[in-house]
């Protein structure tokens, strides 16, 4: 039997890759509770120190926005499946410098290959999904790969919770850390197949319907080609871009301030992990709903309700003492964040040739992930200088709500967009 698209005709390799996305975001999720929370008691960080605590967030944006650039590139002349491997490996030294570390440059260091790690594997994972499915499908496939993965992160930084008050911080980032990668890279080296095959057959099938049954497929264009007319020459990929970059400013505030926040209110570590676990659950499985909705009625609606319920939320949360509104305001943000985030992902992708594809997806997450370097320097500068976390909770509304009008304004897809064959 030939090359076939579509995600149940290749529900098992589909499945690996959904598999893999979860570990991916597991690998993160770990870090989303306990490090923030525990900086100062555990890995030697000053007390009032925003700008360093923000230091390891802003380290993995760089790291991670830097490696989605050339990971598409590097995954259409190597192959999915090997940078995938490699970015496993790359993970393997994180749990030992965090259990080793004598001092939070160490966690520092962790940080960077955590951003390796993210930058190849969760790449990989979507961009072998959307090889394998059909193009009707985007919209699903990045909702199943967005839920995932931020159901990894909820449910890591839970349990990580949980364990680092058991047996201690170091021992329990540890014991999970390693099980997660070890899984993972098993995962890829003897069960995950390259589908870089089906990418070529969807670049076959695009050029065949738009030139004629003896058309052949072209060679992607190179990353140097590709970057500036993908950043800045399109008007509604210029918006995706941005809207991307802004954000992560949500995320970076539920990261790395949201867990100190809840803490500083009276909360337990486990109470803290639990409010923001209800944030990456409700994203999470919100995008089983919002993904496959955005192939249906269009983008845009999506993401401009997306960014303001964000904002809205994030403020809210900031302006709130019970815990049952900040659990109210944390689906509130998960719910915003799951129309957003697979719905922008989406959106590039239907601007891409297939051939082009991963690259362009490479280029939207460099400067989607870049939010978080830039959005963890913005929150912690804020933080330092007011003394306080009220300033980031009021950053973080204005810059989502202003991004939100300005993809009203550059993003007019007022009708389903037309899909890539």
């Amino acid at each position: 039997m030939g090359i076939q698209h579509g995600i149940r005709i290749n529900l098992a390799q589909f499945s690996l890759h959904v598999l893999q996305v979860f570990f991916v975001g597991s690998t993160i999720g770990m870090t989303r509770t306990v490090l923030p929370v525990l900086a100062e008691s555990d890995f030697g960080l000053a007390k009032g120190s925003f700008l360093a605590l923000a230091s390891f967030v802003v380290v993995f944006g760089l790291v991670k926005a830097l490696l989605n650039l050339f990971a598409g590139r590097l995954s259409d002349q190597w192959g999915r499946r090997r940078v995938l491997i490699a970015g496993w490996v790359a993970a393997l030294p994180i749990p030992f410098l965090i259990l080793y570390a004598p001092s939070w440059g160490w966690i520092i260091a962790a940080t960077v290959l955590l951003g390796v790690n993210q930058g190849l594997c969760w790449s990989m994972a979507l961009n072998s999904k959307l090889d394998l499915a059909r193009a009707d499908q985007r919209g699903l496939v990045n909702g199943l790969n967005e839920f995932s993965g931020y159901a990894g992160v909820a449910l890591a930084g839970l349990l990580t919770a949980w364990l680092a008050l058991e047996f201690g911080a170091r021992e329990g980032l540890f014991a999970f850390g390693m099980v997660t990668v070890l899984l993972a890279l098993a995962l890829g080296l003897w069960g995950v197949r390259e589908t870089r095959p089906w990418a070529m057959a969807h670049q076959l099938a695009h050029q065949q319907a738009s030139k004629g049954a003896h058309a052949q497929a072209v060679a992607p264009s190179s990353l140097a080609t590709l970057f500036w007319p993908a950043t800045w020459h399109d008007p509604r990929l210029r918006a995706l871009h941005q809207a991307g970059l802004v954000e992560k400013f949500t995320d970076a505030m539920v990261w790395l301030f949201f867990p100190v926040f809840f803490v500083s209110q009276g909360l337990s570590l486990i109470e803290a992990g639990g409010l923001v676990a209800i944030y990456g659950v409700v994203w999470g499985a919100g995008q089983l709903v919002t993904g496959p909705l955005s192939d249906r009625i269009g983008r845009k609606g999506l993401i401009v309700w997306g960014m303001t319920l964000c904002g809205v939320g994030v403020m809210a949360v900031g302006l709130s003492h019970s815990p049952v509104l900040w659990a109210l305001e944390s689906a509130l943000i998960g719910i915003g964040m799951a129309m957003l985030y697979p719905t922008l992902g989406a959106a590039v992708a239907d601007l891409a040739q297939p051939a082009q594809r991963a690259s362009v997806l490479g280029i939207y997450r460099f400067w989607r992930d870049l939010g978080y370097a830039v959005g963890g320097l913005a929150l912690g500068l804020a933080a330092q200088w007011s003394g306080g976390l009220s300033a980031p909770f009021w950053l973080v509304d204005g810059a989502m709500l202003l991004l939100g009008g300005y993809v009203v304004l550059a993003f007019d897809t007022g009708s389903k967009p037309k899909l890539n064959a």
